[in-house]
């Protein structure tokens, strides 16, 4: 029996947490395209749906199970860039953060397949998406989405020395009402043995730009977490890190609970 394409849990909160990229699942015909550089598939946003788990109990999940390379739900449909000039990977990645080859010489996917993993992968999960965003919003007249993902904290190909610990994106403030951001940033800002940027080198992926529209009253916001908080290494195995989750999880729980304090006060 095949893997769910997504997983749902539906809560009572006004916030919704999105996990486009914590999903390992890779169809057997496209994993056998991989080289063994695309198989460790390194470009994983690893146990972020663990390190989450709990923190807000009402809140509603909506989880890709699928892999990043096997189409990345975080992603335009039409595959424009998120970031034009600027190194990154695309709709089907056709290599990894560091720039290296990821599928077999000639097995890369074309755009027939592009097609049909935006039919079977892509779509369903942001169906799922949409059907929680209007269900909540029905049920408080407002929601908020909270996209959750995580990268190594060092990755030339991407990005000039390390990362931030936290990275907060809201496309320059577009996509969420102010006290939305200044609530999370004042969170990271006091967090001590942190560092933290607003609108830095992630401004918020597709997801973000896509759904953040306050003046229906759906508000998004992003956080990219460096996986140094949270790791054991930024290397196979990728091991959880339970001291230094357990330690975030402080920091991620406060903004939690703080946007969605915030949430009646954004009623329309």
């Amino acid at each position: 029996m095949s893997t769910p394409v997504f997983e749902t849990h539906q809560g009572t909160s006004p916030v919704i947490l999105a996990f486009p990229h914590t999903g390992t699942d890779v169809p057997p015909a496209i994993y056998d395209r991989l080289n063994d550089n695309g198989r460790i598939l390194a470009d994983t946003d690893w146990h972020i749906h663990e390190l989450y788990d709990g923190l807000l109990p009402d809140a509603t999940t909506v989880r890709a199970t699928f892999h990043r390379y096997v189409i990345d739900a975080n992603r335009d449909p039409q595959g424009v860039s998120l970031y034009p000039g600027q190194n990154t990977t695309g709709l089907v990645p056709e290599t990894d953060f560091d720039g290296k080859p990821i599928w077999k010489d000639g097995q890369a996917p074309d755009e027939a397949d592009i097609a049909a993993r935006l039919r079977d992968f892509h779509a369903p999960y942001h169906a799922a998406l949409v059907a929680e965003i209007e269900r909540v919003r029905a049920i408080h007249g407002v929601a908020i989405l909270y996209d959750c993902h995580s990268i190594r904290s060092h990755i030339p190909f991407l990005f000039e020395s390390k990362l931030p610990d936290f990275n907060i994106g809201t496309d320059m403030g577009r996509t969420c009402d102010g006290s939305i951001e200044q609530a999370t940033l004042t969170v990271v800002e006091a967090a001590e043995g942190y560092d933290s940027v607003l609108n830095g080198r992630f401004k918020g992926g597709w997801t973000t730009r896509h759904y953040g529209r306050p003046e229906t009253g759906v508000h998004a916001i992003q956080m990219e977490l460096a996986q140094s908080t949270h790791l054991e290494t930024e290397a196979p195995p990728f091991a959880y890190d339970t001291a230094k989750s357990d330690r975030l999880r402080v920091h991620l729980k406060d903004i939690l609970v703080r946007i969605e304090q915030i949430a009646p006060g954004l009623k329309r």
